[in-house]
């Protein structure tokens, strides 16, 4: 869909589906495509994606097989890459024509169906509109503004998983030369409770787990997600594991159709048949219910041990590899039915069930995603997991392990390259020998951290590379006064997004080449890499031509502000990199431990797998040992007449951005606006379905936070649950309402009143 107008909610519910994919996935991806590129470029773009030395596909982190199909991409997966591939433009004349507040009235839709963005752009202090500026002059003001700050660490560089490990090197890099470890990502905002959770128990924040082990698995949990719409090419990999005999446990407030059957386009059986059966059981938990199942399917696992000695426990695993077994234990021996019965909202019998099914399987992996990090207590159901895996010694050997599934193609590269506000000493070390300066050790802003520095005015420069910040984070009001309280905002981007006019009192918008445009330097046509959910390292090269002349790659950007803000003399070579990508992969290869010969590795097809010390039995924790932890019974206390409010992405969106009004598989079509709720909630609250409400979110700081006109619409979700779309729900999550320990903001886990909305 391309359009000039502002969508506007005309609300049409049908059945919710009961598959995912199909004949109707190809033939929504292939409109949407040619809409957006026309047939050349569709060709150009999907022929290309996801093959070995193609197109990365940025809509998420799923792993590539090593047998790839000729058209190895899903439906989102082409949206994605048919929205970078648009015909549209955005040029100077269309700033001359819109005013930042006028574009601030714009939904977010619109903004981005707009097209690519074509040249620089600056807002100046008391302008109305942007207006064009040269590159070196944008330059100049940014290391201006940057050399003028009292310390560097009033200034910030975030940066979203669309980012390639090539410019995420150098923008760590830019930012610890200019002084200040401020480097907040998305990561704060999505899967920090898994890397705390992991690092804490087993050492190293990644998962480890490969394609192969999903597809060997005896039983796989999918816990917290909803592969159908954010990772749709898992689906095929969990077919992989039915046809293999393996087992699909889905744990999850809403029944998604992904979760419950999948027809692979790609055979006759998905075409013309009646696709594969996904889950094996489907637990519809309550939001924040998780750490209640997994501690009671823990203290099953040691009374089926005292029932039957030296059959259930792996005892030489745990006496070898695991400390804190015995106050773990203890602890979990605790818990009772009646708290994990009220804390889930399922039943004895499925809960046992569930246990069965453990018993059952001689290996075990959990997949989850942002259905409990996203939760106060998501650091300790992590650390559950972790438990629970360790438990039958089911880490470090095939078919078993943890699975935290990325959304962002490369968010796991950019931690990995050192975006991190927290990164260990070691790496820094490692830096300053390479590099020859000493980087700051004091820890910087994470995302949440850094709203509050803004908005009390201890930050002042704010410069992003890819992502939509000011929709990306919780507290929307705040967030949005935080990022105008700015001196300097900066905005490394391919598209126009509400980061754009939710700006400082000098604002730049500083158009990039995007993943499918080819991105040739002095010494020739380069490559990125990234690195997807299991650690695997590829290249992305794109095919179509830039969409402007005037567009500089995200590495060039982030070369040129460090030459222009740490000055000639600085002795890292920028020019060189800017020049040619595989000098920088020869320093990361000196830097980063896994990455040794890093050129030579990558351009192999298919790429290369990081080292991942627990599958060598190596736990990487302070005793040498995986840690079994002992973690407080939590769940959401939910005064009557409340619900818990899960916030989510619809079918036809990309993180913050939709590309059409339709939740198809969940049945809303034409609104957004709306909230899910089961209908004996409804009954209760004396709540009519298709009612207007407003949500009203309730916290301890006294300050009403209200989303205005929402459509309450009956869904079979988990009792005492709602459900409804971010961003438009961000508001409602205070900026102080975050994770345990991971400081991830809390939107899973929203105690909400529906409030109804008098008729006219």
């Amino acid at each position: 869909m391309r359009s000039n107008e502002d969508p506007q909610d005309d609300l049409k519910v049908t059945a919710p589906k009961t598959y995912a994919a199909g004949v109707p996935a190809v033939a929504h991806a292939i409109e949407y495509s040619l809409a957006q590129a026309g047939p050349r470029r569709t060709a150009l773009t999907l022929l290309s994606l996801n093959q070995t030395k193609g197109i990365d596909c940025p809509g998420c982190a799923w792993p590539d097989p090593k047998h790839r199909h000729k058209n190895e991409y899903c439906e989102n997966g082409a949206k994605h890459i048919a929205d970078e591939a648009t015909t549209s433009r955005v040029t100077l004349e269309f700033f001359a024509q819109h005013s930042v507040d006028e574009l601030d009235q714009m939904s977010d839709m619109w903004l981005n169906h707009q097209g690519r963005l074509t040249e620089p752009m600056v807002k100046r202090p008391g302008a109305t509109h942007y207006e064009p500026i040269g590159w070196d002059e944008a330059f100049g003001l940014i290391a201006g503004e940057l050399n003028a700050l009292d310390s560097p660490d009033e200034a910030m560089f975030y940066t979203s998983g669309r980012l390639n490990n090539e410019a995420a090197f150098l923008l760590q890099l830019f930012s610890r030369s200019f002084g200040t470890n401020n480097l907040p990502d998305c990561s704060n905002m999505c899967h920090e409770s898994s890397g705390s959770g992991l690092g804490e128990t087993l050492g190293i924040g990644k998962g480890s787990v490969s394609l192969d082990d999903i597809h060997e698995s005896d039983l796989v949990f999918v816990v917290g997600q909803n592969p159908g719409t954010n990772h749709p090419r898992m689906l095929s990999a969990l077919e992989e594991t039915k046809r293999n005999g393996g087992k699909v446990v889905a744990i999850n407030p809403l029944p998604e159709a992904g979760l419950l059957r999948f027809k692979n386009p790609q055979s006759p059986r998905g075409v013309i048949g009646k696709g594969t059966a996904i889950a094996d059981q489907f637990l519809k938990i309550r939001p924040g219910g998780d750490l209640a199942l997994f501690q009671m399917l823990n203290r099953l696992l040691l009374e089926a041990e005292d029932a039957a000695p030296g059959t259930v426990l792996d005892h030489d695993f745990i006496a070898a590899a695991c400390t804190g077994y015995d106050e773990f234990a203890a602890h979990v021996r605790q818990v009772t039915w009646e708290h994990v019965l009220e804390a889930t909202g399922l039943t004895r019998a499925e809960i046992e069930e569930l246990r069965d099914r453990v018993l059952a399987a001689r290996s075990v992996i959990v997949c989850w995603a942002m259905g409990l990090t996203q939760h106060r207590h998501g650091v300790p159901t992590i650390r559950e997991i972790v438990n629970f895996l360790l438990l039958r010694g089911n880490l470090g050997r095939p078919g078993a392990g943890v699975c935290p599934v990325r959304g962002h193609s490369n968010v796991q590269g950019d931690r990995t390259m050192g975006i991190w506000e927290r990164v260990p000493d070691a790496f820094l070390d490692r830096l300053a020998d390479e590099f020859g300066f000493d980087p700051p050790r004091r820890h910087g802003y994470d995302s949440v951290a850094g709203v509050r520095a803004m908005r009390d005015r201890k930050a002042s420069v704010f410069i992003a590379a890819a992502g939509n910040f000011v929709r990306a984070m919780s507290d929307s009001d705040v967030t949005e006064q935080a990022l105008r309280s700015c001196r300097l905002t900066v905005q490394i981007s391919t598209k126009l997004n509400r980061s754009h006019t939710v700006c400082g009192d000098t604002a730049l918008i500083l158009p990039t080449l995007g993943r499918s445009d080819r991105d040739v330097q002095a010494t020739g046509e380069q490559f990125v890499t990234v690195e997807d959910s299991m650690s695997e390292v590829h290249q992305s090269r794109g095919r179509l031509a830039p969409a402007s002349p005037h567009l500089l790659s995200e590495v060039a950007i982030i070369g040129r502000m460090a030459r222009a803000t740490l000055g000639a003399d600085n002795p890292i070579p920028w020019e060189d990199f800017e020049a040619d990508y595989a000098l920088i992969r020869d320093r990361i290869a000196r830097v980063i431990p896994g990455f040794e010969d890093f050129n030579e590795r990558v351009a192999r097809p298919g790429g290369f797998r990081l080292p991942n010390p627990v599958n060598s039995g190596v736990y990487p924790t302070p005793s040498g040992k995986a840690v079994f932890t002992a973690n407080a019974f939590a769940r959401i206390d939910v005064p009557p007449g409340h619900l818990v409010l899960q916030s989510l992405r619809s079918h036809d969106q990309w993180n913050t951005i939709p590309y059409a009004m339709n939740d198809r598989y969940r049945g809303i079509h034409d609104a957004r606006r709306i909230v899910m709720v089961n209908p004996d909630d409804l009954a209760e609250l004396g709540i009519a379905d298709r009612a207007e409400v407003d949500l009203v979110s309730v916290w301890d700081d006294g300050i009403e936070r209200r989303a205005k006109g929402f459509t309450a619409v009956a869904y079979p979700a988990a009792r005492g649950s709602a459900a409804s779309y971010y961003p438009e729900t961000n508001v409602l999550v205070p900026l102080d309402s975050v994770a345990e320990i991971s400081n991830t903001p809390t939107s899973k886990g929203v105690v909400v009143r529906l409030e109804p909305v008098a008729a006219p």
